[in-house]
């Protein structure tokens, strides 16, 4: 069953990637997603990730949670070695500034919030499937 989600959210990122973001930002479960383009820190190699994501006024909001895994996604080291990213929101592309937030800044149980509803109450049960502190992203556009 996880092998089948699996190829269904590759399936889903495809689809947006090669429509240049014209089907897609709102295909999986209905929830808004975005492309997150990053720089793998050791390869150098552009990565990209379809992301379901939150506003929190002109910033949007992503969770690393890897499904509740005990280890982090691997985007995540790769936007705390070099935070000057860019995202896709359907056709736009943003340049935006990543910063992870944890548990231990004021503002992180709002932004939880925040996508634990956009994403129907699913980060919630994936923290509750680890000991790991899920980290929510701000990327703020530059």
């Amino acid at each position: 069953m996880a092998s089948l989600f699996v190829n269904v959210l590759r399936g889903h990122q495809w689809l947006y990637e090669n429509s240049r973001g014209l089907v897609g930002h709102r295909l999986l479960f209905g929830n808004p997603t975005l492309l997150l383009r990053t720089v793998g820190r050791k390869t150098g190699q552009e990565r990209t990730s379809a992301l379901t994501y939150g506003r929190d006024g002109d910033s949007y909001l992503v969770t690393a949670s890897n499904g509740g895994s005990s280890r982090p996604p691997g985007w995540l080291a790769n936007l705390k070695a070099k935070p000057e990213v860019e995202i896709q929101v359907g056709t736009k592309r943003i340049p935006v500034v990543a910063t992870a937030t944890y548990p231990d800044d004021p503002d992180y149980a709002r932004r939880f919030a925040i996508v634990d509803k956009v994403n129907q109450g699913r980060y919630a049960e994936y923290q509750k499937k680890t000991t790991r502190q899920l980290a929510v992203v701000v990327l703020t556009p530059r």
